[in-house]
């Protein structure tokens, strides 16, 4: 120990090639940029006998279009200013008498979108965790109040004495049981006959398990009462027994088990996922009070049982522990598939952009798989001069918890208190605790989005905190992918619209955050996860109606072949895409895997980026209150076939449907017109640019094509929507022909 000590608990590794590979690439691609922007501007201060009022409208809207681009462009490149990595070396930690707490957080909403059984397995893994059982603390959040996830959690308790013993006997990896008994190459280490037995006893008990939970599914209350009308419900979940000695000795090897289901009315806001995790923050504050927190989503089980010590390499590190917040774990997925048509598995944003938000600051709170420390949530507050009326004023009415915050309370203290802080509990879990307390503006996690874990990361990192990023080679958490279209859109749209509510907010990074966040560089990081829907969706629309109903009209918007400026227009195009696919094929992923990006990018900026943004703006002028529907993790059966053969499935709403259609007939019956042009009135040169783009667009979106024109299954595009979007493109047809005449 003495050696281990003096040794480095990480390392972190500045990635010089790829800084030198994408700051080279900054300055030509800008270059570029600023010619082409002076050649669009250009048009508007030279006189030209061909310039109407119709060719204006046309250029500017082109011209406004590829601004908000090259400014989202510019925003980007924060990201790959001075990527890093981390390794952390938890062999090294020192002993578990002196690690610290950590209290676990899941959160779930909706037993019918997430199936009981998968909450329990993230529930049993987080138990399972290679920690000292008597620091580590589990709480579930069941914000619909369900009577069957109360149950689940009490059968998960009586399994638990069985699965935890198992897999410390072993030394098992996945500790998440169905993750584990469906991968039994886990097993090549152990070969006795001794573990086989022991495996197939805790198997049969889990299906019994499975079994019961599935049964009090089926005769239990399984609907969530999202009606928000339901009392607070907080369980500590043990075996009964009236012996002292017998629960603390549980307490001792079996970690601290906790249901919460707070307390909500229909006159009263619940924010959402940043209510539920504040009601756990207070909840917590007077059963266990750990220093450190780590946020689980319910499908996001732990795959490695390390993952606390490797956390603990960060935070227990004199050099950055004061001022660390929190350590960020990517999200990884299951159930991808090697095509991955969707994108789900999120790889620009967890294998390349925070490697560079962690060059400069830190990573945001990503919903899920971070290590976040208490003190961070609530430090302001705490630190103003310890006067018990602001803290009160800050806190709320609670002298327990405004006592947790200054103590490091024991799970033991629950044994002989509970009832006094059982019927505390009850009251911090209460919908009118927060009321004129300072909760979720600067106390816990903040309200105001549906994207509290960006708004969160950006507060914390504005009050001067950091965090890091940690991606070790075997996955610390994993989780459920969306497998089909219309989950994939749906929860576009509600990211979209949770970033979109910080953008017009006093929030906006581009006004709160430059003087204030660890970095300039840190503030463009947020920037341009805040703005890239609005950055994305508006460019997009107009490249994907404006040159093809130009082309139509005979009206050319780019420079000819025999132009100079052609080079610099191509030059952006084969700049920005070159430098996608080296990204992409850097990353370990496949030229298919880079085509499936672009298809989707395209895909989410005309639908999501647009229905996510529309609702962000009618919130903010009270049109509509925000909402919230939690993905769903259950898996069709026929859609899961399609998404492993990798072909799209279309059963999704007409609203998601008919934008992406019409645009795809447009840019056909443009593309059909600019050949004929070139064949028939030799106008290849003065048109090459506007037949390329509908082109570039058909090929990307070979899908949608296939389900409109040739597909027959389930999974096409009906008719009728092929039909509508037809439609929709002949009235898009006729304005433009109306407008650009």
């Amino acid at each position: 120990m003495e050696t281990s000590s003096k040794l480095p608990l990480h390392i972190c590794h500045v990635h010089k090639l790829s800084i030198f590979i994408n700051r080279t690439h900054i300055f030509f691609h800008s270059i570029a940029l600023v010619f082409l922007l002076y050649y669009r501007a250009s048009f508007f201060f030279f006189h030209d006998t061909t310039k109407t009022k119709a060719t204006t409208l046309a250029w500017l809207l082109v011209f406004v279009s590829e601004i908000l681009l090259s400014f989202e462009w510019l925003l980007s490149q924060s990201f790959r200013w001075r990527p890093v990595s981390r390794i952390a070396f938890p062999e090294r930690l020192p002993g578990d008498d002196k690690l610290p707490a950590v209290d676990v957080f899941i959160c779930t909403a909706d037993p019918e979108k997430e199936p009981t059984v998968g909450v329990m397995n993230t529930v049993l893994s987080a138990m399972a965790m290679d920690y000292p059982p008597d620091k580590l603390h589990v709480y579930l959040s069941d914000d619909g109040g369900a009577a069957v996830t109360l149950k689940g959690m009490r059968e998960a308790r009586r399994f638990a004495k069985w699965w935890l013993p198992f897999c410390r006997r072993y030394g098992i990896k996945c500790r998440a049981p169905e993750a584990y008994f469906s991968a039994e190459e886990e097993d090549a280490d152990f070969g006795g006959s001794e573990f086989i037995q022991d495996r197939e006893d805790i198997k049969e008990k889990y299906e019994v398990f499975k079994k019961r939970v599935r049964e009090k599914a089926t005769v239990g209350d399984t609907r969530s009462r999202l009606g928000r009308d339901h009392p607070a419900v907080i369980e500590v979940i043990q075996e009964a027994s009236s012996d002292d000695a017998i629960r603390e000795n549980e307490t001792k090897n079996m970690p601290l088990l906790v249901y919460v289901s707070r307390e909500k009315r229909p006159s009263h806001p619940h924010y959402f996922k940043a209510g539920a995790l504040n009601v756990l923050l207070r909840v917590s504050g007077v059963i266990s009070n750990s220093p450190y927190i780590l946020g689980l989503d319910c499908d996001m089980h732990c795959h490695d049982p390390s993952s606390a010590r490797q956390a603990m390499c960060f935070h227990l590190d004199p050099k950055i522990s004061p001022s660390l917040a929190l350590v960020q774990f990517p999200q990884k997925f299951h159930n991808i598939s090697n095509n991955d048509i969707y994108d789900s598995q999120l790889r620009s944003a967890f294998w390349l952009l925070w490697q560079g938000y962690d060059g400069v600051g830190g990573p945001c709170v990503s919903g899920t798989g971070y290590y976040i420390k208490r003190l961070s949530l609530c430090s302001n507050s705490i630190h103003e001069d310890g006067d018990p009326m602001k803290l009160r004023q800050s806190f709320g009415p609670s002298n327990e918890f405004i006592k947790s915050l200054h103590q490091n309370n024991k799970p033991d203290m629950l044994i002989h208190r509970k009832n006094a802080l059982l019927n505390e509990a009850q009251l911090l879990a209460s919908c009118a605790f927060e009321n004129g307390t300072e909760w979720g503006e600067e106390v816990g996690f903040m309200y105001g989005s549906v994207a509290e874990d960006y708004v969160t990361g950006f507060r914390l990192h504005c009050k001067g905190w950091i965090s890091v990023y940690c991606n070790p080679p075997r996955p610390q958490f994993l989780g459920s992918g969306t497998t089909n279209l219309d989950d994939f859109l749906v929860q576009g749209t509600r990211w979209t619209s949770g970033l979109v509510d910080v953008a017009i907010s006093k929030f906006c990074p581009l006004i709160y955050g430059p003087m204030k966040t660890y970095t300039f560089v840190q503030s463009m990081c947020y920037a341009e996860l805040a703005l890239f829907p609005i950055l994305y969706f508006l460019p997009l629309w107009c490249f994907a109606t404006i040159p093809q109903l130009c082309l139509l009209n005979g009206i050319p918007l780019y420079p000819e072949v025999s132009n100079s400026y052609f080079i610099v227009f191509s030059f952006v195009f084969l700049s920005s895409i070159s430098k996608h696919l080296y990204e992409v094929l850097s990353t370990g992923f496949t030229f298919r895997h880079w085509i499936n990006e672009q298809r989707i990018w395209m895909m989410k900026s005309v639908t999501s980026h647009l229905y996510g943004s529309v609702d962000a703006f009618m919130k903010k002028i009270g049109m509509r209150e925000a909402s919230f529907f939690p993905t769903n993790k259950v898996d069709d059966v026929d859609q899961l076939k399609r998404y492993n053969m990798g072909v799209f499935d279309f059963q999704t709403s007409i609203l998601f449907l008919a934008p992406m259609a019409a645009l795809v007939i447009l840019n056909m019956a443009s593309f059909a017109v600019g050949i004929s042009r070139v064949i028939f009135l030799g106008e290849l040169d003065k048109f090459f640019i506007q037949v390329f783009i509908p082109f570039y667009v058909i090929l990307m979106n070979y899908p949608i094509v296939e389900g409109m024109l040739i597909r027959k299954d389930r999974g096409r595009i009906p008719p009728s929507v092929t039909l509508l979007s037809a439609i929709v493109s002949l009235i898009f047809y006729f304005l433009g022909s109306i407008i650009f005449m």
